[in-house]
């Protein structure tokens, strides 16, 4: 059986993202703003692309939010 390169980034961000929602902290100001921080730098440094690490961060980051936007709306009802 052969194992594309697509098969394996999919089962990788699947793991991280899975990961990332287990260890589900509330982030505070600061951590957010040094998260941001390392974003910048590593997008100056990849010549102005996002790198793939930036891109994975946010997909955890609005996974997080839709999570906890969920929980917050099934307790309204």
């Amino acid at each position: 059986m052969k194992v594309t390169a697509k098969v394996i980034w999919s089962a990788m961000l699947a793991a991280s993202l899975s990961l990332g929602l287990a260890a589900c902290d509330k982030k505070g100001p600061v951590e957010q703003a040094g998260e941001e921080v390392d974003e910048a730098i590593d997008t100056i440094k990849n010549g102005g692309k996002e790198s793939t690490a930036s891109k994975v961060d946010d997909a955890v980051d609005e996974a997080r939010e839709g999570a906890k936007d969920a929980v917050d709306e099934l307790k309204k009802n």
